[in-house]
């Protein structure tokens, strides 16, 4: 069954920060993905070559040295996948989340252990080192006679503080005489806005707008004074602009989002109900005597069309705002997969004054 929802925004403003509507150019995470073996499985593990061939390179590093076509066929290992997320500015000893993957048939990880897996950017350095416990929230369970359950996913798990940081990333935050601010939602107004109000705060000439996205501001050069700056900086209060009128429409679970400044021209709309019903009967067909021929069953298809009679006709005036439409639709009762057929019609008749988005 379809839900609708029809988010009604008002005509007023309100200031957001600017911590809130913009990111520090240069100041982002990174993410980082490694190839790791689990080991300590209880009989969960995976049964793919490369699973083998990572333990036996792992054996091969400790002086270990397997016989030549023989196999470990261990069950309590499972090849992985890690990735983690660095964030800006951390600096080596400190540590990160991390979560393993398993890239083979492994039924579960759960209760294995990680060992050590050097954690790679997208440049080929290591940028971590993890290592520990996984923790698991799924569980697959199953018995003798072929009944199994599966709780979440068993065959991904989380360490916690589970990688150490090695290497720094260089932002360039402390290069240079200028701060860069990139709008989350690029809008002209709201960077024109965001300019008037740090030249308000600290002083006329201190920002300038680049383009509909980007606002550069002057800013000391000292590090610590730098620092202070943009936590002044980021406090600052700015009105964001209006949006385009748009409406968004999810074709896969009815859901319908109609934001403000969204008018439509004058138009008449009629929501009529048809009810389509196609039946599938059989029937036998019986020779006559002395016909020489057999009894056949035929199929019988009856298609019913009917309608259930409330169909109305209402009409928008030159104009009408979001709310004069949400009433309209509720008028004539309107389904949820109707008020998507209603907005799309007005919008090809060319009497919506929306972008019309369909995901």
């Amino acid at each position: 069954m379809f839900l609708t929802l029809l988010f009604l925004w008002s005509s007023y403003s309100y200031a957001e920060r600017v911590k809130d509507i913009a990111d520090v150019g240069g100041v982002r995470s990174n993410q980082l993905v490694g190839y790791g073996l689990v080991v300590g499985l209880n009989g969960s593990g995976d049964k793919t070559p490369f699973a083998e061939q990572s333990l036996l390179s792992m054996l091969n590093k400790f002086g270990i040295k397997v016989p030549a076509g023989v196999k470990t066929n261990s069950k309590n290992i499972a090849a992985v996948a890690v990735h983690a997320e660095l964030p800006a500015f951390a600096k080596p000893g400190q540590k990160i989340d991390i979560t393993a993957s398993s890239l083979g048939n492994a039924k579960s990880l759960r209760g294995g252990t990680l060992l050590l897996t050097p954690l790679k950017g997208v440049d080929g350095n290591v940028y971590a080192l993890a290592q520990g416990n996984l923790v698991v929230g799924g569980l697959d369970a199953s018995g003798a006679d072929g009944s199994k359950i599966t709780i979440n996913v068993p065959s991904v798990g989380r360490i916690p503080d589970g990688a150490m940081v090695e290497r720094t990333v260089q932002t360039g935050f402390e290069l240079g005489n200028t701060i860069t601010l990139n709008l989350k939602d690029a809008d002209f107004t709201t960077a024109t806005n965001l300019v008037n109000a740090v030249n308000k705060m600290l002083g006329a000439g201190t920002a300038s707008a680049i383009d509909g996205e980007t606002v550069e501001v002057m800013a000391p050069r000292l590090p610590n004074q730098r620092v202070a700056f943009l936590s002044v900086l980021e406090n600052i209060e700015v009105v964001s602009g209006q949006g385009a009128a748009k409406i968004i429409v999810n074709s896969r679970t009815g859901t319908v989002v109609i934001g403000q400044n969204v008018t439509v021209s004058p138009a008449a709309v009629t929501h009529g109900g048809l009810t389509v019903k196609i039946s599938e009967n059989t029937e036998a067909s019986q020779p006559n005597p002395f016909a020489g021929g057999n009894t056949a069953v035929t199929p019988n298809s009856v298609v019913d069309v009917s309608s259930n009679g409330t169909g109305r006709m209402f009409k928008f005036p030159k104009g009408v705002s979001l709310n004069d439409i949400v009433q309209a639709v509720n008028k004539v009762g309107a389904a949820p997969g109707d008020l998507v057929a209603i907005l799309e019609a007005l919008k090809q008749s060319g009497a919506l004054k929306a972008d019309l988005m369909i995901i």
